[in-house]
C-alpha cells in the first residue's frame, strides 16, 4: 500500500510539536542540538529540541576511520577532557606510504603535505564519541528518540518544510499492514535540520525539491570499508597513523588505505575507493581484503583477531559541490551537505562545526519569533568560518586525481606543500567536475576482468562473515528498503552491459544475480544491508533507491 492509502485507512497521524526537529543523531545533529541548548541556557530561554536517530542508540550506525581534529569539539565543550570525552589517544606518529606489489616507500616527514599532518589530533572511535555527545545532549534537555526513522518530509500549504514523519511499523513484505501495524508519527518544528550523513535519504529529496544544487558541481563520493582488530600487546603502537596510496590499485582509480592504532591493543584499518571508478569488475570490498595482505599492512594485524566490520559512503567534500545549505523551514548540516574534508580524511570536526554554526542561526531566528523561513545567517556564517577556509584550501584535491595518479600526487604536493610555504594557503585556481559517479562505469567487455584471491579466513574474509560481525539485523517481514524503479533494468541493462556490478560494489552481499527457471534474476538480500548507500550512488542506471527500513534496523557497530 502507498503512504497515501495507509493514511486514508489508518490516519491521521499523531503529531508532536517542537521548536527544532533534528534528523540524525550523529556528530552534526547532536552538536546542533547541544549548541542550541547551550545558547538557550545562557539566555534563560525555553527551546524544545528533538533528535531522531534511526540506529538503536546514538553511535550505533556511525562509521569513521577515525583521526579527529579536536578544534570543533573544543569550541563546543572547552572542558571536554574534564567531562570525559573519549578522545584518549593522541597521534604519536604519521607515516605516508606509497605501496608497490611487494614494497613500500615512506614519504620523508619534511615532504608530507600540510593536509596529512596529524600532530595534536586524536585516534578515536567516532561511535564512542557520538554516544558521549548524545549523553551531553540529553543532560542539556534534548529529547533523543533512538530507533525512529525519519521516513517522509512534511510540508505546509506553501511547500515549506514543517517537520518529518517517522516510518510506519508492521508492514509485511508485500507492503500490506499486518496485525502489528502502527502508523508513523509526525514531528513538527519551527525549523527542521537534516543531519543524516552522506547521501541522506531525505537530504537527497531536499536537494531536488528546492533545487539546492543549481550552479554547483555534482557531488561525488567514495566508499570506505573498515575493520577493527585486536592485536597482541607487543604489536600495539598506540597513536601510530598510517596512510597508503598505490597498490593494490593499478589504474588511475582514486583509492587509498588507512591504519590507526587505538588504545587498548586495538587497530582500526580500512580502504577508501572513489565511486567514480570505471571498471565494473572492480570490487572495493575485495580491494580492501587484498590491501591487507601487503607486508606493510599485514605486519600490524597478523596474529590478531578481527572484531568489527563496516562500510559507509563518504562525501568527497569539494566546496564546488556544496549545495545551498538552507531552504524554507530548515537546513543541511554535516555530510548531509557534504562538509567532509577528503584531503585531510576528516569529517567529524566539520560536522560538529557546521552544526554549531546552524544552531547560532537557529537561536537568533527563534528569539526573533521566526519560523519556516530560510536561515540565511547560517549560510553567511559558514562562508565566514574557519571551516569554509579549510575546505577552500583542499578544494582541488579529489579533482586532480581524476587526471591520473601521477598528476594527483604532483599537484597535491604543489597545493598542500609548496603553496603554503609561499604564503598561498588557498590555491589561486579552481577545478570543476561535471560528471556524477554513476555515469563513469564502462561496459564490462571493454574492461579488464579482475580475479580476486579467495579469502584465507585469517587476514582476508568474505562478505557474509564480515556482515556477521557488524551486528546487522533487520526485521525480515518488512518491505525491502532497497527499491527498484524498474525491476527489469538490473538484468536487461546492468547485467548485460556491466556484468552486474551490484554484486561487486555492495560490501555486504545484498545483491546477487542467480539463474533460475531458465532466466537471470536479481536477488536483493536486504537483511544484509549495512546502510552504506553505495548502491544509491553507484548504480549506473540510478534504478536503486535506498529508503529507510523500520527503525533500529541495520548495523550495531561496537567500537567503530
Amino acid at each position: 500500500m502507498t503512504s497515501e492509502e495507509l493514511l486514508a485507512q489508518f490516519g491521521p497521524r499523531d503529531s508532536m510539536d517542537y521548536d527544532v526537529v533534528i534528523v540524525g543523531g550523529g556528530p552534526a545533529g547532536l552538536s546542533t542540538a547541544i549548541r542550541l541548548k547551550q545558547l538557550a541556557a545562557e539566555k534563560a530561554a525555553e527551546i524544545s529540541v528533538v533528535v531522531l536517530e534511526k540506529g538503536s542508540e546514538p553511535g550505533a550506525h556511525i562509521l569513521s576511520g577515525a583521526v579527529m581534529d579536536p578544534r570543533a569539539i573544543t569550541e563546543l565543550f572547552p572542558d571536554w577532557k574534564e567531562r570525559g570525552a573519549p578522545l584518549n589517544q593522541p597521534v604519536t606518529s604519521d607515516d605516508i606510504l606509497f605501496l608497490s606489489a611487494d614494497g613500500a616507500t615512506r614519504t620523508p616527514d619534511w615532504l608530507v603535505p600540510d593536509c596529512f599532518h596529524n600532530h595534536g589530533n586524536y585516534v578515536i572511535s567516532l561511535g564512542a564519541v557520538t554516544k558521549w555527545l548524545g549523553e551531553q545532549a540529553e543532560a542539556l534537555g534534548v529529547e533523543i528518540f533512538p530507533g525512529f526513522t525519519a521516513a517522509e518530509l512534511v510540508l505546509d500549504e506553501q511547500g515549506r518544510v514543517k517537520g518529518v514523519a517517522t516510518g510506519n511499523v508492521g508492514l509485511g513484505k508485500d507492503g500490506e499492514p499486518t496485525d502489528n501495524f502502527q502508523l508513523g508519527m509526525e514531528l513538527l518544528g519551527k525549523y527542521t535540520i537534516f543531519a543524516e550523513g552522506a547521501r541522506g535519504h531525505l537530504g537527497k529529496q531536499l536537494l531536488q525539491r528546492f533545487k539546492l544544487t543549481e550552479g554547483k558541481d555534482p557531488q561525488t563520493f567514495a566508499i570506505g570499508i573498515k575493520e577493527l582488530w585486536e592485536v597482541p600487546a607487543d604489536q600495539a603502537q598506540p597513536g601510530k597513523v598510517v596512510h597508503t596510496a598505490g597498490w593494490p590499485i593499478t589504474d588511475d582509480t582514486f583509492a587509498g588505505g588507512f591504519l590507526y592504532h587505538l588504545e587498548g591493543n586495538k587497530v582500526t584499518l580500512g580502504y577508501v575507493v572513489g565511486l567514480n571508478y570505471v571498471n565494473p569488475w572492480m570490487s572495493p570490498f575485495e580491494e580492501m581484503q587484498r590491501w591487507k595482505t601487503h607486508p606493510a599492512i599485514r605486519a600490524h594485524i597478523e596474529g590478531g583477531k578481527r572484531i568489527g566490520y563496516g562500510a559507509r559512503a563518504i562525501n568527497n567534500g569539494t566546496p564546488q559541490a556544496l549545495p545551498k545549505l538552507v531552504f524554507p523551514g530548515g537546513a543541511l548540516v554535516g555530510c548531509d551537505a557534504g562538509t567532509m574534508n577528503a584531503a585531510r580524511i576528516k569529517g567529524s570536526h566539520a560536522a560538529i562545526k557546521s552544526g554549531m554554526l546552524c544552531a547560532d542561526a537557529l537561536f537568533e531566528a527563534l528569539q526573533a519569533g521566526r519560523s519556516q523561513d530560510e536561515l540565511s545567517a547560517y549560510s553567511s556564517a559558514f562562508e565566514a568560518s574557519w571551516l569554509h577556509e579549510e575546505l577552500q584550501r583542499t578544494k582541488n584535491f579529489k579533482l586532480w586525481f581524476k587526471k591520473g595518479q601521477t598528476v594527483g600526487k604532483l599537484m597535491t604536493g604543489v597545493e598542500q606543500w609548496l603553496l603554503p610555504k609561499l604564503g598561498m594557503p588557498v590555491p589561486p585556481w579552481t577545478l570543476h567536475n561535471d560528471t556524477p559517479d554513476h555515469v563513469c562505469l564502462q561496459p564490462a567487455d571493454q574492461c579488464t576482468k579482475i580475479d580476486y584471491p579467495k579469502p584465507d579466513g585469517q587476514i582476508t574474509f568474505d562478505r557474509l562473515s564480515s556482515v556477521f560481525i557488524s551486528n546487522t539485523n533487520h526485521e525480515e517481514n518488512q518491505p525491502a528498503h532497497l527499491r527498484l524503479s524498474d525491476a527489469a533494468v538490473p538484468v536487461q541493462v546492468n547485467l548485460a552491459r556491466y556484468a552486474g556490478p551490484e554484486g561487486r560494489y555492495c560490501p555486504a552481499g545484498v545483491y546477487e544475480f542467480v539463474h533460475k527457471d531458465g532466466a537471470d534474476q536479481l536477488v536483493i538480500n536486504a537483511q544484509n544491508c549495512v546502510h552504506c548507500k553505495t548502491c544509491d550512488i553507484k548504480d549506473p542506471t540510478q534504478n536503486i533507491t535506498w529508503v529507510t527500513p523500520e527503525g533500529g534496523g541495520g548495523p550495531n557497530y561496537a567500537g567503530m
